[in-house]
């Protein structure tokens, strides 16, 4: 970490600095290179962070085959991120021929460790059966997981299944409850399921057109086109001061993020 640290302040101090520039440049090129032999001496956590920066281009032409390289050898000790990063690369084929198996095998032994990332992608090769037979009950299980710890689409994976009765009991309440904890995050979709729950009323939620308005309006905000069109339709039912009370809410929003359990 300290060399992390000593690295990072390196090339923060670039720049036309006059005679310390080359001094600077020195300073630089030799925390790159100590960098790079801790990767190549086996540390887990600077392998993951280079394989990173091939993948982003930052400080490295951006290679997606030579980031999966590095990726693979801290995954290969156990190190968590790596085994998400690596997951990830076989779901979407970057830097490596795609794999659904290879992305299941591998997001199950970061998820295993509690990444949350992970946790959510293992739920959906579990829902879709992608790499793994499918298994809407442990698809479940696992966006649970990533849930409790503020993943905002795992939440809101959860509510749809507590929603509809997928892989779970049928549960209002605990639909609510999730597609709150998403939308408070910021997650459109969560939004307009929310906004639609209080402008309906019923299980889980009160009726009210002014919270509904609100929750649809920031949804729309963010090109959700069923959000504005629920916005539409509850403009037409409401009074001049609803309006302007949930357009007022709306504009003092602020998202919460990682809200878990």
């Amino acid at each position: 970490m300290k060399l992390l640290l000593t690295l990072l302040l390196g090339i923060a101090l670039l720049g036309p600095h006059g005679g310390m520039l080359n001094a600077e440049e020195n300073e630089d090129k030799g925390a790159e290179a100590e960098f790079r032999k801790a990767a190549e001496h086996g540390d887990a956590q600077t392998q993951h962070l280079l394989g990173y920066r091939y993948a982003q281009g930052k400080g490295v032409p951006k290679d997606a085959t030579e980031a999966v390289k590095w990726y693979r050898k801290a995954a290969a000790q156990g190190y968590a991120s790596a085994q998400n990063s690596l997951g990830h690369c076989y779901y979407c084929g970057t830097g490596v021929a795609k794999d659904a198996t290879e992305a299941a095998k591998w997001y199950h032994k970061a998820a295993k460790q509690g990444v949350a990332n992970a946790q959510f992608g293992l739920g959906i090769c579990y829902f879709f059966g992608i790499g793994v037979a499918k298994d809407v009950t442990e698809a479940v299980k696992w966006y649970h997981k990533a849930a409790e710890q503020g993943h905002a689409t795992a939440q809101y994976n959860l509510g749809f299944s507590y929603d509809y009765g997928i892989g779970v009991a049928k549960d209002a309440t605990e639909a609510v409850k999730w597609y709150r904890k998403a939308a408070e995050q910021g997650h459109a979709t969560a939004q307009y399921n929310l906004g639609n729950r209080y402008a309906k009323g019923g299980i889980g939620v009160a009726k009210d057109d002014v919270i509904a308005y609100m929750w649809a309006n920031l949804a729309a905000s963010s090109g959700h086109q069923d959000s504005k069109r629920l916005r539409d339709l509850l403009e037409q039912k409401m009074t001049g001061e609803q309006i302007a009370e949930a357009q007022r809410m709306s504009r003092n929003w602020k998202p919460r993020p990682h809200q878990g359990e």
